[in-house]
């Protein structure tokens, strides 16, 4: 595979957490504890490995759908393409601008307004000013909360604040964008209006990473499919994937 084609390189990728609450740290502490066995012991046990070893890579314009069970790491994994993480082992390259909508309103201020939040969360995503009072009607058009702009974002409910959320991450089309289960809130027109405007982006080029736990929401959206159990990859391929992990997941 030719470099210019690749867009994102997962380049045996390994996330390690501590399950282990520390109380406190210090440069004495942390001296002391390399000589203590049990303490050196009870810190493995506590380790967690979300990812092990996750090695693959996707081509510009691939929509890739990531499947497996509750905890499998495919959360963890996004996370990790998107820099919001950085792994334990091994490295991600990405070959362009990503947006990704993994916690919709994740940077919103609840005591700000819809308005003012419109700004705000267009900020923290890196876009000007100039380029939001520009978008700004087709945020609340899209978003459907005209009649919300004055009111603090903490009176919304949580389908409301994803909405405004989606309609600020989609106002530009970037080269690579991560999805993880966002395409669930909202009221079920809301839900169908999200997956037509995520299809349209597709459609412009915009290379994919996808998690859901609907086979059926993949099978349709990717080309490609990503199986991970116990933050290892069981199977990269086409939708036929799917097919096997649903045959998997009846057995259990």
């Amino acid at each position: 595979m030719k470099k210019e084609e690749i867009m994102i390189d997962v380049d045996h990728v390994s996330m390690r957490f501590n399950l282990g609450i520390d109380k406190g740290f210090s440069l004495k502490q942390g001296f002391i504890d390399l000589f203590n066995k049990e303490k050196r012991k009870q810190k493995k046990k506590n380790e967690f490995w979300a990812l092990k070893d996750v090695d693959f890579k996707i081509k510009k314009g691939e929509v890739v759908g990531f499947i497996g069970s509750n905890g499998a790491g495919k959360s963890t994994l996004l996370k990790v393409v998107a820099g919001v993480m950085k792994p334990t082992k091994g490295r991600v390259l990405a070959y362009g601008n990503i947006c990704p909508m993994i916690e919709l309103g994740a940077g919103f201020d609840m005591d700000l307004t819809a308005r003012e939040n419109i700004y705000l969360n267009g900020a923290v995503m890196g876009y000007s000013k100039e380029l939001i009072n520009s978008k700004f009607e087709e945020i609340v058009e899209f978003s459907e909360l005209k009649e919300f702009l004055d009111v603090p974002v903490r009176n919304f409910s949580s389908g409301m604040v994803a909405r405004l959320a989606f309609s600020i991450a989609t106002i530009v089309e970037p080269e690579i964008l991560i999805v993880d289960e966002i395409l669930s809130v909202g009221d079920i027109a809301f839900q169908a209006k999200s997956e037509a405007k995520m299809l349209s982006m597709i459609n412009g080029g915009t290379t994919v990473l996808f998690v859901s736990h609907s086979i059926e929401q993949i099978k349709k959206i990717c080309n490609q499919v990503i199986w991970i159990e116990h933050g290892k990859i069981q199977k990269v391929g086409g939708k036929e994937v799917c097919d096997e992990y649903i045959e998997f997941m009846e057995k259990k």
